[in-house]
């Protein structure tokens, strides 16, 4: 069997990091966590697997320290996760099963994934945002995994936020991430997949954890914001159009009120994000 390092990225994970690295210590080759310089017990907990351990500091771009976690990782295949992700006994298995296949095995595996068309729509939105991804020939190099979100206690199937596919599974030196932007995806040289099992993200459990998330995003949408050249419309922008856009597209469009109460305020609040990141680049 081809060997699989996980790799994570931390800071002060200690009430997610234990139940992550239990999702994987059974498959996992190796473990390698670069962390940001916790205050809590999240170094000790990642020792207790026996995960190399590299101590630094906690850049505001958090892909920064991924790509430092996937740069020492010795086996040829790298799974990077984040410390409130959880990988299934199925997902676990699949990934052990694809990265042993060979090229025409993957192929054919490629062509009978479940969902496939649902995968396919979802990159080409994520591409139409980010350009493409990885190349149209040659060997498989990465793959993108679905994942489940947990948002105030019920994991959001609708609103446009499933399959919020992420570049997960990576060839040693096939793949890397810029770290230029919170936002950026992974630069492949190869062939770029789709796992069909679930990757269980704990988002946002509470909504406190859920608002400390979402001020740190609308603080580097801010940003952005400065960045970009400004004219008389951009007020209306971001205070008006984009708020009222999002809210239909998620809510009505992609029919987020089929996830609950919690689709709703997870609509209300993914459309806030654009006039509180205004008022904060003022």
């Amino acid at each position: 069997m081809t060997s699989v390092s996980v790799v994570l990225a931390t800071y002060n994970e200690e009430s997610n990091l234990k139940a992550c690295l239990e999702s994987v210590k059974d498959f996992a080759d190796e473990i390698v966590i670069v962390d940001g310089g916790s205050t809590d017990r999240t170094v000790e907990i990642a020792k207790s697997f026996d995960a190399k351990v590299l101590i630094t500091n906690n850049p505001q771009i958090f892909h920064i320290n991924k790509q430092k976690a996937i740069d020492i990782a010795s086996s040829p295949w790298i799974l990077q996760l984040d410390a409130d992700e959880r990988v299934s006994e199925a997902l676990a298995v699949e990934i052990k099963k694809v990265v042993s296949m060979t090229h025409t095995k993957l192929q054919e595996y490629e062509e009978k994934v479940t969902k496939k068309k649902l995968f396919s729509r979802h990159q080409k939105v994520i591409e139409a945002r980010d350009g493409k991804i990885g190349d149209a020939s040659g060997e498989y190099s990465a793959f993108f995994i679905p994942r489940l979100n947990n948002f105030l206690g019920r994991y959001l199937r609708y609103g446009g936020v499933y399959p919020d596919g992420v570049i997960r599974l990576i060839k040693k030196g096939k793949a890397y991430l810029p770290a230029k932007d919170v936002h950026e995806q992974m630069v492949v040289k190869g062939k770029v997949g789709w796992i069909k099992n679930d990757l269980y993200h704990i988002d946002s459990p509470t909504f406190k954890k859920y608002l400390k998330r979402w001020g740190r995003y609308t603080t580097l949408i801010a940003n952005d914001i400065k960045k970009d050249k400004k004219s008389l419309l951009t007020p209306c922008k971001y205070l008006i159009v984009m708020p009222l856009y999002w809210f239909v597209l998620t809510y009505v469009r992609h029919k987020g009120f089929l996830d609950s109460w919690q689709g709703f305020v997870f609509s209300c609040f993914s459309s806030l994000r654009f006039p509180v990141a205004y008022l904060k680049s003022l």
